[in-house]
């Protein structure tokens, strides 16, 4: 188990260790980071492919992501509920950052693409695997470790990269409580959802960890317990973001760290146009500081919970 994991967790320590401070540098890691999950996407989507009596698979993937998706996120809004009652965040929807993008349609077009490539992945392992077969699947699987690792070493670049110093983190107590009560909220549904799920209780929980990183969680999972449970994770995250789009402009001011942190990781990037544009230049850093501390939590987490 143990050595399992240090074989995953070491590209991500070894990118994390990487300073750059090149700009160029800097956007050619970022093209790599999304290169590398299509690339992982398509190829979890050709793994589909090759389950037997697919359609019914496809079925129960679905069903055990809507599962999943209830009972995490009602363990998340009743606990976040809580914290927004007791915390007390400045909402300004009059104040903007500047330069920031508030397309809705743009952020949900973004995720929806990711769900397209699954699917020509599907279709590819279909045509394909007539004539190819299980060799087919089998390259698919091997390619997508690969590139996983290489992904993982990218990811570690990014965080240490990200303009965000260790002590800004620290000190932002909203963005602390708000990331804590998100992803222990989370992990009890995802506790509770196993035997719903017919699934061990350490698999609940990394099914749960991804924390709405939907690029990743399927990605993780699916390598480590197989393409089925990684999609359901994929479809599972997915859909908190999803359903965040829907539910930040209806509470954020009501309910600020509610809003904040349903969106889980997506805080820092997708989310992050949609809490400024409703609740204000003041919900940013909060956003951004709980965003990046579930992705810094997340990949380590459902890596050590998939190897018990």
């Amino acid at each position: 188990m143990l050595t399992g994991l240090l074989i995953v967790l070491l590209p991500l320590i070894l990118g994390y260790l990487v300073r750059i401070r090149h700009e160029g540098l800097m956007a050619l890691v970022n093209r790599g980071v999304n290169a590398a999950i299509y690339v992982i996407l398509l190829l979890m989507g050709v793994g589909l492919a090759g389950l037997d009596d697919l359609g019914g698979q496809l079925s129960r993937l679905g069903a055990q992501a809507l599962t999943l998706l209830a009972v995490t996120s009602a363990c998340n809004l009743a606990a976040l509920g809580w914290l927004s009652r007791r915390l007390r965040l400045a909402v300004d929807p009059g104040s903007s950052v500047a330069g920031a993008p508030t397309s809705q349609l743009a952020a949900l077009a973004g995720s929806l693409s990711l769900v397209a490539v699954v699917l020509a992945g599907v279709g590819l392992g279909l045509l394909a695997g007539g004539p190819l077969g299980e060799p087919l699947f089998a390259w698919a699987e091997r390619l997508s470790e690969w590139v996983l690792y290489g992904l993982l070493a990218l990811i570690g670049c990014q965080l240490r990269n990200s303009g965000m110093p260790l002590r800004q983190i620290l000190l932002n107590r909203f963005g602390l409580a708000i990331a804590a009560t998100l992803a222990g909220s989370s992990l009890l549904g995802g506790l509770l959802a196993a035997p719903l799920l017919d699934l061990r209780w350490q698999e609940g929980l990394a099914m749960a960890a991804g924390f709405g990183w939907y690029s990743l969680s399927g990605i993780l999972i699916g390598d480590a317990l197989g393409p089925l449970l990684g999609g359901v994770a994929f479809l599972n995250d997915l859909g908190r973001e999803l359903v965040a789009f829907v539910l930040i402009p209806l509470v954020i001011r009501r309910r600020a760290a509610l809003a904040i942190g349903f969106g889980g990781a997506t805080a820092m990037d997708f989310t992050l146009p949609v809490i400024q544009q409703h609740g204000g230049v003041g919900c940013v850093p909060v956003a951004v500081v709980s965003g990046f501390i579930l992705s810094l939590l997340s990949p380590p987490l459902i890596l050590f919970l998939v190897t018990l």
